[in-house]
């Protein structure tokens, strides 16, 4: 699994953009890995979907909070990996450690999966049944007869009339 990501913050008083995408390798798609979805510790700011932050509002104000953690989520083995784009609370630092943090956390749950699914070692199975010695026990009488029966008739068809 490959995790890319960066960060973009235009000038002023708008809010940083994360941008990240999840592609998986093939013999990781092989497994049929379910897709995963895991809490981060990535601030979602309040009004996220608001592109800016004014100073002394939201998380510029005194006190100002986040509302929740956004959740990072990765595809199923059978998904295409696309880029997921997610508006960060806006800091005065643009420090947001959080953002490797959460990563490394998605990466330790996907192992996780990995290794679950490489505990499932692959198998083959062929079987053949012949007939039981029962089944022998209750058709030989008939058989039996059926093949004297055919030779007394070999033998009829060969004595002149």
């Amino acid at each position: 699994m490959r995790i890319d990501w960066k960060i973009t913050k235009k000038r002023g008083n708008l809010r940083p953009l994360l941008t990240y995408t999840v592609t998986l390798e093939e013999h990781e798609k092989a497994l049929a890995l379910p897709p995963l979805r895991v809490r981060s510790s990535i601030p979602e700011p309040e009004d996220s979907w608001q592109e800016h932050c004014y100073p002394g509002q939201m998380e510029r104000a005194e006190g100002g909070r986040h509302v929740s953690c956004y959740e990072l989520e990765g595809p199923s083995h059978r998904g295409k990996s696309w880029p997921q784009t997610l508006r960060l609370p806006w800091r005065e630092d643009n420090a947001y450690p959080e953002v490797e943090a959460s990563f490394l956390a998605f990466r330790k749950a996907f192992e996780s999966l990995l290794e679950q699914a490489c505990a499932s070692a692959p198998m083959q199975e062929e079987g053949s049944l012949g007939p039981s010695e029962a089944s022998r026990a209750l058709v030989a009488p008939a058989v039996l007869a059926e093949r004297f029966l055919a030779a007394a008739r070999r033998r009829e068809e060969m004595l002149p009339q």
